[in-house]
């Protein structure tokens, strides 16, 4: 069997981790100590882990956040969500084929007087602040609390913290002094959690999920039991497992909701197909789990979550076959597509996904041209041969319990994506102010809030700016910077680390382009190259006369691997925008001291457009051809619902015929009935109901259940197994 494992990797160590044992459909498989069972099957090939009992439909991974239950298998059988599951050794796994049979005991076994189980009591506690979530904003809110010896308990259902920092291998933008930037997500995880430890005040529940905030003030927490306070294998699996965890009532006085966004949904025919998921998906199997996901990429939505889930596929040695996205131009940073196109991606514009294909899970996508009005149009159909489709259209702020929290009358602040969807800078910088604002609201005295903290957190969370003319510098003697950033967005790493402080950018509003001022302040670069390593967007080249003025020597960033290139090469260099300019001699590649894995390729190129070189080609572009004839799918298998299988059709139906309420729909197709809680389907829905000109005031919204997710009901009563 294929092994799809990630074994060497330009910025994230590759360790090496004891084999655990373990079987698939009675087939001996091998994973990695602590490793998911969902990770493991992926590394092995594997794909399908079942079928719907309803239309036998293949179902495979989907959220790979324990949101969903698309990746349900049988352990030892027992219904298990497979990214949340630790594989333990020897344990069998069994796909899910329709609805597995109940356990049949003999009346003559069943006791009275031995239930098998035993009750305890729930144990009920009081905090002078709870958060919810221990992504940057939770944790920047917790640092600051800590810092004044207010007793803090964070909270999160994931085994370390961090949020979805520790799957970011990219340099951030931003503010360098006020968040961080230009140092890596995986970095910035590990420099706040570090913080975090270091406040006696405040205490950490990892692998706790929160599920409910009720109306005497309370919230309900699930509560995994700690690792050291378990023995033997337990200890090197609860880390993520679920099998022990106990029911936590706490009573807050003041609660801070950090839980960060989900990822927004497409309805499209073969939507639900083993292949097609979200990008959180995505990068926590490529970045966490160092499983190679995909051969070949399709991504759809040129947001910033997809243009970098797409940068993170090249890296990990993915083929990325093409991005679509509706509108004429994407919405991310101008930085982040470029440096995509120019390795060698096609950006599809102005185009929507029509269909996934394949029968068992994806094996091609289909892409056409859009109006004004996003309708396909006929005659533009394209195919590529693919075997994944990542989703990345958009976030939605996961803000229940602070709806509930404000609903019940607690003392509630929200903060990051909870709050507002935007950049984890912004994240970052929305709790820490939190934290204040929290530390004022228990009495203490914090002072004022310093003004210019909300004007930064207002440019950290704004939208990209106006798009300039790229300057391209006129000179052409000595050394110095080029800037390929040309786009209005918050960021100046490159100004903190100029030794010479040639590059300048308004403070006062850092999202300005860079600007090379050596004559203002009559000083030269001397050819450092820490600009050329900070930049987030790869976007900072250094051009270098001084020896040749004919073939002047660029350096340019490279975050692949160090065997991919070496002098000598001869390779493809692209401007900006990624249009080729020619191919050149590779004359030294070098790791500079504390660049934190960017390699510097230093190339000779010719007079005339060495100025213009932006990046180097990492992807030949016979990878990204369509192929010869588009695909259609004849089957109308546009799924709302994944979890009852509900369709888009069967929605259509019900809205034409004049059902206004979420509720009677429910009531009719099951819809939103499903284990995910309606995440995913009820805002596909809403759109349904827009599409077919109902406006949003005619619409009565689904009741939602209290649950955050789905639980055994012993666990409120204090159910313990024997």
């Amino acid at each position: 069997m294929a092994e799809y494992r990630i074994l060497h990797h330009p910025i994230l160590a590759v360790e090496s981790r004891t084999g655990v044992t373990f079987y698939w459909q009675g087939r001996e498989l091998l994973a990695q100590q602590g490793e998911t069972i969902a990770s493991a099957l992926f590394a092995a090939g594997i794909r399908v882990f079942g079928h719907h009992p309803k239309d036998g439909s293949p179902q495979g991974i989907f959220c790979a956040n324990g949101q969903c239950a698309q990746c349900l298998v049988l352990a030892d059988g027992m219904p298990v969500k497979s990214c949340m599951e630790v594989v333990r050794p020897g344990v069998r796994v069994e796909p899910v084929e329709g609805l597995p049979e109940l356990p049949q005991i003999p009346r003559n076994q069943v006791s009275a007087e031995k239930p098998g189980f035993s009750l305890h009591e729930i144990e009920e506690l009081e905090v002078p602040v709870l958060i919810i979530g221990g992504g940057p904003a939770g944790m920047s809110a917790a640092i600051q609390l800590g810092q004044r010896g207010i007793k803090t308990l964070l909270v999160d259902d994931k085994g370390r913290l961090g949020g979805k920092l520790v799957l970011q291998t990219h340099r951030f933008f931003g503010s360098i002094n006020a968040v961080y930037a230009g140092t890596r997500g995986i970095d910035i995880a590990t420099k706040l959690e570090s913080q975090v430890r270091g406040h006696e005040a405040v205490e950490i529940w990892l692998n706790s999920t929160a599920l409910a905030v009720f109306s005497d003030g309370k919230v309900g927490i699930l509560r995994g039991i700690p690792s050291q306070s378990l023995q033997g294998d337990f200890a090197e699996v609860a880390a993520i497992s679920n099998h022990r965890d106990s029911y936590v009532l706490l009573k807050p006085q003041v609660l801070l909701v950090a839980a960060g966004a989900r990822e927004k949904s497409l309805a499209f025919r073969g939507n639900t197909l083993p292949g097609v998921y979200g990008a959180g998906a995505f990068q926590t199997l490529v970045n966490r789990d160092l499983v190679r996901a995909a051969e070949r990429l399709f991504i759809v939505g040129g947001g910033n979550v997809g243009l970098i889930a797409g940068y993170h596929a090249l890296q990990a040695g993915i083929e990325v076959v093409g991005l679509v996205e509706a509108l004429p131009e994407c919405g991310g940073y101008k930085v982040h597509r470029d440096k995509l196109h120019r390795m060698g991606v096609p950006i599809y514009t102005s185009h929507t996904i029509l269909s996934a294909n394949g029968a068992e899970q994806v094996e091609s996508v289909t892409i056409a041209q859009v109006d004004g009005k996003f309708k396909p149009i006929p005659g533009t159909e394209k195919s590529f041969a693919c075997d994944t489709v990542l989703i990345a259209v958009g976030l939605d702020p996961v803000n229940e319990f602070y709806a509930k929290a404000q609903e019940f009358g607690l003392t509630a602040f929200a903060a990051g994506d909870a709050e507002e969807i935007a950049e984890a800078s912004a994240a970052m910088f929305s709790g820490k102010i939190k934290g204040l604002e929290i530390a004022q609201a228990l009495g203490h005295d914090v002072g004022e809030i310093p003004p210019d903290w909300y004007r930064t957190a207002d440019i950290l969370r704004s939208k990209p700016g106006q798009v300039i003319e790229e300057r391209i510098p006129a000179e052409d003697t000595g050394i110095f910077p080029v800037f390929h950033c040309s786009q209005e967005i918050p960021c100046n790493p490159c100004t903190s680390v100029c030794t010479q402080g040639l590059i300048h950018i308004d403070e006062s509003d850092i999202r300005t382009v860079p600007q090379f001022i050596a004559e203002q302040v009559d000083k030269q670069c001397i050819g450092c190259e820490k600009c050329v390593t900070v930049c987030p967007g790869l976007a900072i080249t250094l051009a270098d006369y001084r020896k040749d003025a004919e073939h002047p020597t660029v350096t340019i960033p490279y975050e692949f691997l160090r065997e991919s290139i070496k002098a000598g090469d001869s390779v493809t260099v692209l401007d900006a925008s990624g249009e080729a300019l020619g191919n050149v001699e590779v004359t030294r590649v070098r790791a500079a001291k504390a660049n934190d894995h960017t390699l510097l390729v230093q190339v000779k190129a010719p007079r005339e457009y060495a100025k213009r070189i932006a990046g180097i080609q990492i992807q030949e572009q016979w990878v990204a051809e369509p192929m010869d004839h588009y695909v259609e799918r004849l089957t109308d298998d546009t799924v709302v619902c994944r979890c009852e299988r509900v369709t888009a059709g069967e929605i259509r139906d019900l809205i034409r015929r004049g059902f206004r309420d979420l509720n009677e729909i429910k009531a009719v197709t099951r819809a939103g009935m499903g284990s995910c809680g309606s995440k995913t389907c009820n805002a596909l829905i809403h759109r349904l109901f827009r599409d077919e000109g109902v406006a949003y005031g005619e619409v009565t919204d689904a009741t939602r259940r209290p649950l955050f997710m789905e639980v055994p009901l012993g666990v409120f009563a204090g159910v313990t197994k024997e």
